[in-house]
């Protein structure tokens, strides 16, 4: 089984300093196919190009690194769309530039792959907080009031509704198929949990594993430092619509999404919550975009919301 990583950077100079020669431990390790490092720069303007190219040359002996540079900033979606697309793996990788993989987290993550319905499998997400380690990597969710409002799971079972694109594994035959992320999420947000819902809703399964372990360091990722909290909390509200009218088909909840909203909007107006009047705006900008794409993506559904949904809102 041939494998990729593909990890997307911007000015992660000091993560790729940290962590990227341990990513390259763990693909020298692999000895069961082919193995590659794909590396894309978001147009970075620290020293990252330069970082890379160090470890590059410490590690071509054993692992083929390949750098893709934007010439201009993409975001997440965008650029792992551009990595995945260059790369022969069959499986497909997808680290952040905050995540360390444990030595042996290649070999219960690669096992799933055997079931040819098998999309993605997610990995366990020892996650940095606050000084503290949180166990992440699985999801729920349960549609609410117009939205589909998902949370962590506890780790103790292999379902869940979505991989994460920061630290997991995705077929990437079926990735294609599916269409990648889709990029109307840019900069970041959503795109993850969109693609594995699609994927649950074409009838692909998506799994958690969580013997394969990774750290990451979600306060030292690019999001936080390059963004203020009001910028974050706008994309993530304009994220939650262009879900919610990309991927609900059930009556039920088209008809819930129209219901709700005049309150939504009201209670934003009401609290001062600028940032939700801010995304919900903006994703009405897009509304010929989402839907084009939604028309394409049910193409592929054979799963209804309820059925995707039940066994992993609780």
């Amino acid at each position: 089984m041939n494998i990729s990583i593909v990890i997307p950077n911007f000015n992660g100079e000091d993560l790729l300093r940290n962590n990227l020669p341990k990513v390259i431990k763990v693909l020298d390790s692999y000895k069961l196919g082919k193995k590659e490092l794909i590396i894309v720069d978001d147009c970075s303007t620290d020293n990252s190009i330069e970082e890379i190219n160090k470890i590059k040359k410490l590690s071509e002996r054993t692992v083929i690194v390949h750098i893709l540079q934007n010439t201009h900033n993409l975001g997440f979606a965008r650029s792992v769309n551009k990595g995945v697309r260059v790369s022969s793996g069959d499986i497909i990788i997808l680290l952040n530039t905050d995540t360390v993989p444990e030595p042996n987290f290649l070999s219960p993550l690669l096992k799933h792959f055997d079931d040819e319905k098998v999309f993605a499998v997610g990995c366990m997400d020892k996650s940095i907080e606050n000084k503290e380690t949180v166990l992440r990597g699985r999801g729920l969710g349960v549609w609410k009031r117009g939205f589909l409002m998902h949370r962590r799971g506890e780790v103790d079972k292999n379902n869940t509704l979505w991989v994460s694109g920061g630290s997991g594994a995705f077929r990437k035959s079926i990735w294609d198929k599916l269409g990648g992320f889709n990029e109307l999420y840019t900069p970041f947000y959503w795109e993850d949990i969109d693609l594995s819902y699609r994927a649950l809703k074409s009838g692909f399964k998506i799994i958690f594993e969580a013997e394969s372990m990774v750290t990451h360091e979600h306060e030292k990722g690019a999001i936080k430092n390059e963004f203020s909290k009001e910028k974050i909390e706008e994309i993530s509200y304009r994220n939650q619509f262009i879900f919610s009218w990309s991927n609900a088909t059930d009556y039920s909840l088209q008809f819930s999404e129209l219901f709700w909203l005049p309150y939504h909007l009201a209670k934003a107006v009401s609290n001062k919550n600028t940032a939700f009047i801010k995304g919900f705006f903006a994703a009405l900008i897009k509304l010929p975009k989402i839907i084009g794409k939604s028309l394409r993506f049910q193409k592929l559904f054979v799963k209804s919301d309820r059925e995707v949904i039940n066994g992993l809102s609780d």
